[in-house]
């Protein structure tokens, strides 16, 4: 699942309205209207709406523009809203797309005539897009392929997970999982709540080179950042 964003400044004043609730072997996920805005709740807390998609684009461009080739193949760790595979299709430089999602509810609702499926109808009839229903730590165990870049949008980042067993995917035996995984020359981008000086030091320390975090601003608190790593050789 993906992450926690910060709630619009301007929220709506009725009540919202549960469009769909599900029990799944990772707990409840919610889909539910709060005036104009669509919100994936997972176990009781809010993940992320269709406010503002302006994290999501960053990460798929953080990632096309530390990589030196176009023509990649990228995968989306979360589907989430769709902001970031709607951003990446709408992008001719990546060659195949691939999303992770382990919440069957969540590809559901991307379905068509499904409620989220205006914000991600032309990106799932692209013929470069894939949806891949697994946990992504399976995936990249199990997957006999590799990616240019890895775009993982998942939980609240490596310091702040909502869902217990998301945290295997930020230690260092997760993170070699995304190393093997890449190509000579890939991109991994995280996206994370806040900045994490340990989660930097477990990249450099599992053979990656070029780690950087970026600032992503939000309208009030601490900034979102994304950690950019190369794999090299």
């Amino acid at each position: 699942m993906p992450h926690h964003y910060s709630l619009p400044l301007h929220r709506p004043t009725e009540e919202p309205e549960v469009l769909d609730r599900r029990t799944g072997p990772h707990g409840e996920v919610v889909l539910r209207r709060h005036g104009d805005l669509l919100q994936i709740i997972a176990n009781g807390c809010f993940l992320m709406d269709t406010s503002d998609g302006r994290s999501e684009r960053l990460l798929v461009d953080a990632a096309a523009a530390a990589l030196d080739r176009d023509g990649g193949h990228l995968l989306i760790g979360g589907l989430g809203v769709g902001f970031s595979l709607a951003h990446a299709a709408a992008d001719p430089r990546w060659g195949r797309i691939a999303v992770v999602e382990r919440e069957a509810a969540v590809i559901d609702w991307h379905r068509p005539g499904a409620p989220l499926s205006t914000l991600s109808r032309a990106a799932l009839d692209d013929p470069r897009t894939e949806v891949l229903h697994t946990d992504l730590l399976e995936h990249l165990r199990t997957a006999g392929r590799s990616y240019d870049a890895l775009c993982l949008d998942v939980d609240n980042g490596p310091d702040w997970t909502v869902t217990e067993d998301n945290e295997g995917l930020y230690t260092p035996t997760g993170i070699a999982l995304c190393r093997e995984r890449l190509a000579p020359g890939g991109v991994l981008a995280v996206w994370s709540a806040q900045p994490s000086a340990v989660f930097e030091g477990t990249l450099r320390n599992s053979g990656f080179q070029g780690v950087r975090t970026q600032e992503i601003p939000v309208a009030r608190g601490v900034p979102d950042v994304v950690h950019l790593a190369v794999r090299t050789g």
